[in-house]
C-alpha cells in the first residue's frame, strides 16, 4: 500500500509540473506588450526646399519595448496619408523604413522625406499635406506605437536624382556602387547602365543614398519595390551588362541584358548583319575596329534588335533614344555618319547615366 501511495505521487507530481510548465510558455507568448511611452517626432512642420536637401530635417524618437523572451526587439517606421489608415485595407499603402534593431530612432533628411512625398505618396509640390507615421515593434508578434501626424511641403525637385545599385558584384556597397539617374524632363523615371560582374545570379538593390541609412529598394514581387529594409535583394540570371530603370511613380523596375553594335550601309554588314561591338571592362566601354564608309550612314543598337537604340541629334550632336522601351520613340533624329572611309576604332560610352557619348578615331 506504501509502494503504491509513492506511485501515485510521483504520477500527480508530473502531471502538475507539466501542467506547470505548459501554462509559464503560454502565458510567456499571451501576456500583453505595450508601448511604454510615445512615438515623438523633432516637429510637426516640414518645409522642404534645395537648401535643407542634404540636411537632417525631421527626427523620430520612441522607447524601447520590453517583450518577455531576452532577444532584439526589430524597429520600422511606417508612412501613410490619413486616408490610408482606415477601414479593413488600413496602411496596406504604407512606406516601411527600417531603423534597425534595439535602435531608437530614426532620423530624415530633407532629400529623403521630398522623394517620399512625391514619389511614394503623389503629394502637390509647395502645398501643405499630411502624412501620418508610426513605429512597429517585432519580436515574437507586431507592437504599434501611437500614431503621430505631421505637415510636409515638399518641393519639385530640378536636381536630377540618383538611385544607387549596391550589389553581390561589388561587396554591398552602396558607396562605391554605380548610379542611375533621374531623366530630365521626366520626374521619377530613372536610367542607366551596370555592369553585374560574374556569372550565374546576381543580387542587388537600390538605394537612395550611398549608404544604408535611407531608402533602400528590394524585391516587392512581380517586378515591384518593397522600401521595406528587410526586403530580399532583386536578381537576375547571370552576370552581364543591363540596362536598369526604376519607375517611382508606378513603383516598378526593369533589367535588360545588352550586348551592342552597329548597323547601316557605313558599316561592314551594311543594314542587313550587325558588326558587334566588345566590351571592355577597364575602360568601361564597348569597341569595336572595322571598315567604315563615309558614303552611309549607321546607328548603334542593343541586342541586334530596333528595341533599344541610338541616334543623333541634328542640333546638339548628341547621342539620344531613338527607340527605348522605358522612355518611349524619338523621332526625328539623324543616323550617324563617318567623316572619311578608312578603319576606325568605334567606342561607345554608356557608363555615365544621361550623357552617352561615343567616338570614331581612324587608324
Amino acid at each position: 500500500m506504501k509502494k503504491t501511495f509513492h506511485h501515485i505521487l510521483i504520477v500527480a507530481s508530473a502531471v502538475l509540473m507539466f501542467a506547470a510548465c505548459k501554462k509559464d510558455a503560454t502565458f510567456t507568448y499571451l501576456d500583453k506588450v505595450d508601448f511604454p511611452l510615445q512615438l515623438t517626432a523633432s516637429t510637426n512642420n516640414v518645409k522642404l526646399s534645395p537648401a535643407n536637401t542634404d540636411s537632417t530635417v525631421m527626427a523620430f524618437s520612441w522607447p524601447a519595448v520590453i517583450f518577455k523572451i531576452a532577444a532584439p526587439v526589430s524597429y520600422k517606421l511606417q508612412f501613410d496619408v490619413p486616408a490610408d489608415t482606415i477601414g479593413s485595407t488600413a496602411w496596406n499603402n504604407a512606406v516601411i523604413i527600417d531603423a534597425g534593431d534595439d535602435v531608437l530612432g530614426k532620423s530624415f533628411k530633407g532629400i529623403d522625406l521630398n522623394s517620399m512625398a512625391l514619389t511614394k505618396f503623389n503629394l502637390t509640390a509647395d502645398s501643405a499635406s499630411t502624412l501620418v507615421v508610426r513605429t512597429i515593434a517585432t519580436l515574437d508578434r507586431k507592437v504599434y506605437s501611437n500614431t503621430v501626424a505631421f505637415t510636409v511641403i515638399p518641393y519639385k525637385s530640378v536636381v536630377l536624382r540618383k538611385l544607387y545599385i549596391p550589389g553581390e558584384y561589388q561587396g554591398w556597397n552602396p558607396s562605391t556602387a554605380p548610379v542611375i539617374t533621374e531623366v530630365a524632363g521626366r520626374p521619377n523615371l530613372y536610367e542607366g547602365y551596370v555592369y553585374l560582374k560574374g556569372s550565374g545570379t546576381r543580387w542587388f538593390k537600390y538605394t537612395s543614398d550611398p549608404d544604408w541609412n535611407h531608402i533602400n529598394y528590394g524585391d516587392g514581387g512581380g517586378g515591384s519595390f518593397s522600401t521595406d529594409g528587410n526586403a530580399a535583394g532583386l536578381n537576375v540570371a547571370d552576370g552581364g551588362y543591363y540596362y536598369l530603370t526604376a519607375n517611382l511613380n508606378t513603383n516598378k523596375w526593369t533589367a535588360t541584358k545588352t550586348t551592342w553594335s552597329i548597323i547601316g550601309d557605313a558599316t561592314p554588314g551594311g543594314w542587313g548583319s550587325d558588326t558587334q561591338l566588345t566590351y571592355n571592362e577597364a575602360k568601361q566601354v564597348w569597341e569595336a575596329v572595322a571598315d567604315m564608309s563615309s558614303g552611309g550612314s549607321f546607328k548603334f543598337r542593343a541586342n541586334n534588335a530596333w528595341d533599344l537604340d541610338f541616334g543623333i541629334d541634328g542640333t546638339t550632336k548628341e547621342l539620344v533614344y531613338a527607340d527605348n522601351p522605358f522612355l518611349g520613340y524619338t523621332p526625328n533624329l539623324w543616323n550617324l555618319s563617318v567623316p572619311q572611309t578608312g578603319n576606325y576604332t568605334i567606342t561607345l560610352d554608356l557608363h555615365v547615366p544621361g550623357k552617352y557619348v561615343y567616338e570614331l578615331k581612324k587608324n
